[in-house]
């Protein structure tokens, strides 16, 4: 292969970051919807019902407050899965894993309202991923494997 000048080298290296950013992010994509999913059977699998005061709603987490049948009163540190459109106050419909109260989520809401946003996003970097790769490849080979070499005989 031959040598490669300076700024070729920092094209191929720029370009090895972009695809391991894309790799990474779209890893991390499909394990938040395979999170999603498994959360959601493990409270399909040991299902309680209950009604839910929602007590604080921020970017982060939006809580909410539910009795169980036992009479505790749970207030899910991480939030409430699926919490799209809710204010504080309001009362929803709340369904959780009965041996996990900490594991609750909105009645009537799934992880296939993961898919939707997390597929965009990896669709709008990859995108812009290809659109860097192109410019980079535009200004020259980048050499991001050897040449495939014959041998001799």
């Amino acid at each position: 292969m031959p040598e490669l000048d300076s700024k070729a080298r920092v094209r191929r290296a720029v370009a090895r970051v972009v695809v391991g950013v894309g790799g990474l992010l779209s890893v991390f994509g499909l394990l938040l919807i395979v999170a999603a999913f498994v959360e959601d059977a493990a409270i399909e699998n040991h299902v309680g019902r209950a009604e839910a005061e929602v007590v604080s709603v921020a970017f982060h987490r939006t809580l909410v407050r539910f009795t169980t049948p036992d009479g505790a009163e749970q207030v899910p540190s991480v939030g409430v899965l699926y919490p799209e459109h809710l204010e504080e106050g309001q009362v929803v419909r709340v369904e959780y894993d009965a041996r996990n109260p900490d594991l609750v989520r909105v009645a009537g809401r799934g992880a296939a309202l993961t898919i939707l946003p997390v597929t965009s996003l990896l669709a709008a970097v990859w995108a812009v991923a290809g659109v860097v790769l192109w410019w980079l490849r535009k200004q020259g080979p980048l050499h991001l494997r050897p040449p495939h070499r014959t041998k001799r005989v």
